[in-house]
């Protein structure tokens, strides 16, 4: 599949009742095209980052009643699995694209990964762009700028609160003209990625 881009339609999927037609929705509109992106990002994120990335694509299977609020890809160095590791995201909510470097609950080192960034809070800030975004939890829309965070007490949440997550990256709307157009959106999502491989490559050195 040639990719083209995001449209409206994709994010109208999260809109549509019922379980396995909002499925069949995703399936049909979204999933091709994160395939499709996947394609294309996956051997210049593994050249940037220095390890083999894999492509994972939520398929929601656990879900029997309510439907998926969003859906999301992810890049990762496991090619069994993503959710205990340090992974990228791309994903839709209705009301718009996330792109996240994520470390969620399931993470078993967070503590160790959490101690790594305390110690390089300042080399975060000068290297990552304040406007990135920053969520403490994948399962909600809400996110804050990175410039307007206490990223310590952040950090801090991250390490001792056993559920606690942290995710940080940029948000687009839906009515962004980089998501119409695949080439544009493509180079979008490698610069962020790229931006982020620093923080990456730190989170590694624990695993080593």
């Amino acid at each position: 599949m040639d990719f083209k881009g995001f449209k409206k339609n994709d994010f109208q999927t999260f809109t549509i009742d019922g379980l396995d037609s909002r499925m069949e929705a995703i399936r049909e509109r979204i999933q091709p095209k994160f395939q499709a992106v996947g394609e294309e990002i996956k051997t210049d994120l593994s050249n940037t980052l220095g390890y083999d990335m894999y492509v994972h694509i939520a398929q929601h299977a656990r879900r029997t009643v309510n439907p998926p609020k969003d859906t999301w890809m992810a890049f990762c160095n496991n090619k069994r699995g993503y959710k205990q590791h340090p992974h990228f995201q791309i994903g839709l909510f209705d009301d718009h694209l996330f792109l996240w470097l994520a470390y969620i609950y399931e993470v078993p080192n967070k503590k160790e990964i959490a101690e790594i960034f305390l110690d390089h809070t300042d080399d975060i800030r000068k290297s990552i762009p304040g406007d990135y975004m920053v969520s403490l939890d994948h399962t909600k829309k809400s996110a804050t700028e990175l410039g307007s965070i206490n990223l310590t007490e952040s950090l801090e949440r991250f390490q001792n609160v056993k559920k606690a997550e942290f995710l940080i990256g940029r948000h687009f709307a839906p009515d962004n003209p980089l998501l119409r157009d695949g080439k544009t959106f493509l180079n979008e999502v490698k610069n962020t990625f790229e931006t982020l491989s620093p923080l990456y490559k730190l989170s590694m050195r624990d695993s080593q």
